[in-house]
């Protein structure tokens, strides 16, 4: 019967390229939570800024109603991608769920946490 031995440049050779790997693949990862979430911030800030042109007092009551309409449901088209890079990260769970909350909240109550939430998600080193 051959015996197996085991030859200790082997063994580190080994756990270096399981560590490599599973370093690369939580890169991976946490990128596509990144994109994910800058993707959803995209629609976060065309909601946003339908939303400040609502606030115009010059605008007819009409038409001021229609963009801050308009600004949630453009809110909303970015949950999925949000809800994407929470199921990649869960650090982007308060993206996602702020961007929910346009259901339920006055969007004047979460211009501060998605503008902020957002200018994580655009910077160079994104880490919530």
């Amino acid at each position: 019967m051959a015996r197996l031995t085991s030859h200790p440049g082997r063994t580190l050779l080994l756990a270096t390229t399981i560590l490599s790997a599973g370093v690369a693949l939580d890169a991976c990862g946490t990128s596509g939570a990144v994109a994910q979430a800058r993707e959803a911030c995209v629609y976060v800030h065309r909601a946003l800024r339908d939303y400040r042109a609502s606030q115009e007092a010059a605008l007819p009551s009409s038409q001021r109603a229609a963009l801050a309409s308009r600004a949630v449901a453009t809110l909303l088209r970015g949950t999925p991608y949000a809800a994407s890079a929470t199921s990649i990260d869960g650090g982007w769970n308060p993206l996602m769920t702020t961007i929910n909350e346009g259901e339920r909240v006055p969007l004047r109550y979460l211009v501060a946490s998605l503008t902020h939430l957002c200018a994580i998600a655009d910077s160079p080193t994104p880490v919530l």
